[in-house]
């Protein structure tokens, strides 16, 4: 009755519109979890209990891909608390203050750490929050705005950079065609990702905002927060500690050296996965790798590689050592209860049919020739809107790619089957990152330690701003399709509306 229907996007709806209103994300998942069970069951509250829980919450615990991604987080979040704990992060805060004097600087260094680790979103996410966070809060650089930095070069740059686990995923959704170059040659085309980044050059060195992210910003202008180079209690979890929880001893190098092992030890174990040990190229081997594994294990190595170092430079005792880790568990279990509840929900959606229903929509526009050249924009919006709605970029890209590739026969010649891949893509991204319940969405607000659902709140109007841009420039591509000619209009656009933006917001003070 239910399922394959427009009644399968209800729970995610429900979810999203209570996350909003409320402003409350775990009763609004929740909620949105049961509708989805009752719906699934006709409304057997018995059935939909079962399904809820088993089927659905349980499955997805038990999942090993999840597993391993709640295991990486544990594992980050331990790593992240012992930089903090031995000096590294108040040391690098302490540094970068002398060399980052202005709040355009600290954002711009945010976006350039956050371009520079395309590796995994995840990893970026965190990585970047825990390492920024010192310098953007010196500059009083709201939590909101450096949730927004983080998550706008987490997903976008890992869906235009060949060696990531993004890569490796739209490498395996395609079928029929060699996956690696369709991936290359789409990446001109990738308008959200480049826009995105257009946006926030511009938003940075021009100083402006707006939105409900321009009242984040007044708001950390008039009540800045602590100095975080003399460390700050709420931060580090030092409050459950009966000793000094930072050490003064500590150095940048305290922080840099757990990053690069961060970074190497998660590039090796994503490549071991991958075969590239037994013989495999290293794009054959990133292409095949298991991110989650490759993750937990190269993160697993970075910790013992981190402690190791702190005995030995003697910042932290082993016993202060062992006490971050609970903590840094701590420190993750709000992110974590959030993404068990978010997969929860796109299991409740799956089983009811939603990438099927729209599945059949896709294939219905595909089959009318007639508008063949403004598939890839009818292409970008779906993907957005199933994003959106579920959550997961690489569950998108896995329903639209091969109808996509399908509607054109796996004709690598034909450029327009190449822009409406990079146009699923770029709506995948784009839901991705207006979504209340995308685990990448998640990992940016862990990452800025900021309010779940103030960070989607803020950057909502900024990633709908990029999206409208790139809807047109859909539009135009797929008459033009030529990238040369469409992806400068397009970043022109992007930067007439935003200076529009901002004469509009100055006229209104």
């Amino acid at each position: 009755m239910f399922a394959n229907s427009i009644w399968a996007l209800l729970p995610p709806v429900i979810a999203i519109l209570l996350a909003l209103v409320t402003k409350e994300v775990y009763s609004s998942l929740m909620i949105g979890i049961l509708a989805g069970g009752l719906l699934y069951a006709q409304f057997n509250p018995v059935v939909a209990l079962n399904h809820v829980f088993v089927d659905g919450m349980i499955a997805q615990v038990a999942d090993a891909g999840n597993v391993g991604i709640l295991i990486f987080l544990v594992v980050l979040g331990s790593v992240v608390m012992l930089m903090n704990r031995a000096g590294g992060s108040a040391a690098f805060g302490r540094w970068a203050s002398t060399h980052v004097k202005s709040k355009v600087g600290a954002q711009l260094a945010t976006i350039a750490l956050g371009v520079l680790i395309f590796i995994d979103d995840y990893f970026n996410c965190l990585t970047v929050g825990s390492v920024m966070r010192p310098v953007t809060d010196k500059q009083n650089v709201s939590r909101e705005k450096l949730s927004y930095l983080i998550d706008a070069t987490a997903a976008p740059v890992c869906i235009i950079a060949p060696i990531s686990s993004w890569a490796a995923a739209v490498t395996g959704f395609v079928d029929g065609a060699n996956g690696l170059t369709l991936f290359i040659r789409a990446i001109p085309y990738n308008f959200y990702a480049f826009l995105t980044f257009t946006m926030m050059l511009v938003i940075t060195l021009g100083k402006f905002d707006y939105g409900p992210m321009k009242k984040a910003e007044h708001e950390r202008q008039i009540k800045p927060l602590p100095d975080p180079t003399l460390g700050d209690p709420s931060i580090t979890g030092a409050e459950d500690q009966p000793n000094p929880p930072i050490s003064q001893n500590g150095r940048v190098i305290h922080l840099v050296l757990p990053i690069f092992s961060l970074i190497l030890c998660c590039v090796i174990g994503m490549i071991y996965t991958g075969g590239f040990f037994e013989g495999e190229s290293f794009v054959d081997a990133f292409a095949n790798s298991d991110a989650s594994v490759g993750l937990v294990l190269g993160s697993m190595v970075a910790l013992f590689i981190t402690i190791i170092f702190y005995l030995a430079t003697r910042v932290l005792d082993f016993k202060e050592c062992m006490n971050a880790i609970p903590e840094g568990f701590k420190s993750m279990v709000p992110a974590i209860l959030i993404l068990t509840l978010a997969w929860t929900l796109k299991s409740m959606t799956d089983s009811l049919g939603a990438k099927e229903y729209v599945a059949g929509l896709v294939e219905g526009i595909a089959e009318h020739g007639m508008i063949m050249s403004i598939l890839p924009a009818f292409v970008f919006v779906i993907g957005a809107f199933l994003a959106f709605a579920t959550g997961t970029s690489w569950g998108t890209f896995g329903l639209l790619i091969p109808i996509v590739v399908n509607a054109f026969n796996s004709d690598m010649s034909n450029e327009l089957m190449i822009i409406s891949i990079s146009a699923c893509m770029a709506g995948a991204v784009c839901g991705d990152h207006c979504s209340p319940i995308s685990d990448t969405t998640i990992m940016a607000s862990a990452g800025g330690e900021c309010e779940h659902i103030r960070h989607v709140s803020t950057q909502l109007p900024y990633a709908m701003t990029a999206a409208a841009v790139s809807f047109v420039a859909y539009i135009l591509t797929g008459f033009i399709r030529n990238w040369v000619v469409t992806l400068p209009v397009g970043i022109a656009l992007m930067v007439i509306v935003l200076l529009a933006i901002r004469s509009q917001t100055a006229k209104e003070g």
